[in-house]
């Protein structure tokens, strides 16, 4: 195994027999909680496996989106993570927020819409990994206004 392929495979999750894009969610998922308290450290480490991802699909998938390809649900689902980080950075943010994100993130990822699409549809290494971080941020998003609104129905 080549080091584009351990890469874009995630270590190898991405060879999960059934689903491996949700395999590859949830490793990230997983590797993504303890760095909820620390949101730049999330950020940097998704800007890497953006890029470390567009490297590696490229050389290892040849440009299509093998199943196993799953680099780019680890960076997608810790930019979705990064509006799940605890505001203040002694409390814990909890399991709610990671879990409504994962669900958000892999649903965007399934389904595709708008922006999603359109990058799902290039057929290279900006493609594999755009829809990925796309369907990221629209999650993202989504928990921001989600968070937002909790909070106002708390003080209501």
């Amino acid at each position: 195994m080549t080091i584009a392929r351990i890469i874009a495979t995630f270590g190898g999750c991405g060879l999960a027999p059934k689903a491996p894009g949700t395999v590859g969610s949830l490793a990230a998922l997983i590797a993504g909680l303890p760095l909820l308290k620390k949101p730049k450290v999330l950020l940097l480490s998704a800007v890497a496996a953006t890029g470390v991802g567009l490297w590696a699909s490229h050389k290892a998938g040849d440009g299509e989106d093998h199943s196993w390809i799953v680099i780019d649900e680890v960076a997608g689902m810790w930019i979705s993570l990064l509006a799940c980080a605890a505001v203040d950075k002694k409390k814990s943010a909890g399991w709610l927020w990671p879990l409504v994100a994962f669900g958000l993130f892999r649903l965007f990822d399934i389904k595709k819409p708008g922006p999603v699409g359109y990058m799902d549809r290039r057929h290279d290494a900006v493609g594999i990994m755009g829809d990925d971080v796309v369907a990221g941020i629209m999650a993202a998003l989504c928990i921001k206004v989600l968070r937002a609104a909790a909070g106002f129905f708390k003080k209501a």
